[in-house]
């Protein structure tokens, strides 16, 4: 990661979990804090103004990278361990099982994931767990078959082969030989995982597809274009799409640096 993008996209990345981490101190008032002070212009008390129901944007735009990095590590998390637990299972057990759970993967991945969301939440309060859960389970299917294929390759290895040889099993091998090996694999599913949970979390918020107790980016967006024929939209919309865009970008960059490690080609392009 020592190219000038893949810098810059760690420094985006630092700065936005720092700024989620230290939340409570940065913003000067309660994100949910509603006031008769609505629709202010940025002034030294209110950085950026107010919104419809007096609330500090400085604040919810501070607290906004808190539920955007929450949702998008939280998915990328749990979409890698499903990921790995498919991928790795099916390529060391083969079999029945194998074309069962490909099978599954595909089916996965041809299903509209904002449709299903869009269904469950007509259904269920869309708290951010649920959210959570719900793109977790429906975006780990693409690394999963990408860890299948690196997994078939990783147990014709020597070394695999040897550690079969006395006795070792499947569980044994995958966590010991098999996960270790695809440990920057698995690195760049983690990455784009947090990269596409972050833009989903933003649009379904955006759609109103949210808890709408719960200070969000895309939440914010929607509510500031409501009120486009007004002069304190821009302030209200432009700075919380420049730190949702910043945030994409980053993680962009970096994924784009890591990417050689699953198709050593593109070493050779970059060099070119």
């Amino acid at each position: 990661m020592g190219s000038s993008p893949a810098k810059i996209g760690l420094a985006i990345l630092l700065l936005m979990i720092a700024v989620a981490i230290l939340a409570p101190l940065i913003a000067p008032y309660d994100p949910h804090q509603q006031t008769q002070s609505s629709l202010l212009v940025p002034s030294v008390s209110h950085w950026l103004g107010t919104n419809h129901v007096g609330q500090d944007i400085w604040s919810q735009l501070v607290f906004g990278a808190r539920t955007s990095l929450l949702v998008g590590f939280g998915v990328g998390v749990l979409a890698t361990i499903l990921g790995s637990i498919c991928g790795v299972s099916a390529a060391l057990i083969g079999g029945l099982y194998e074309r069962i759970a490909m099978r599954l993967v595909d089916t996965f991945l041809v299903i509209p994931m904002i449709i299903v969301i869009i269904l469950v939440a007509a259904y269920i309060k869309p708290s951010i767990l649920m959210l959570i859960v719900l793109l977790a389970l429906l975006g780990w299917q693409g690394g999963a078959r990408i860890i299948w294929a690196q997994t078939l390759s990783q147990k014709e290895r020597e070394y695999v082969a040897a550690a079969r040889s006395f006795g070792a099993g499947n569980s044994y091998l995958a966590w010991r030989h098999i996960v270790p090996a695809l440990g920057p694999i698995l690195l760049v599913d983690f990455i784009y995982g947090i990269r596409r949970a972050v833009f989903m979390e933003a649009g379904l918020a955006f759609l109103g597809i949210s808890d709408l107790t719960m200070v969000s980016w895309g939440m914010m967006m929607r509510d500031a274009l409501s009120f486009s024929y007004l002069h304190v939209w821009q302030w209200w919309l432009l700075p919380t799409g420049i730190a949702l865009s910043l945030t994409i970008v980053g993680l962009t960059f970096i994924g784009h640096a890591v990417e050689p490690i699953i198709d050593p080609r593109l070493r050779g392009a970059e060099v070119a």
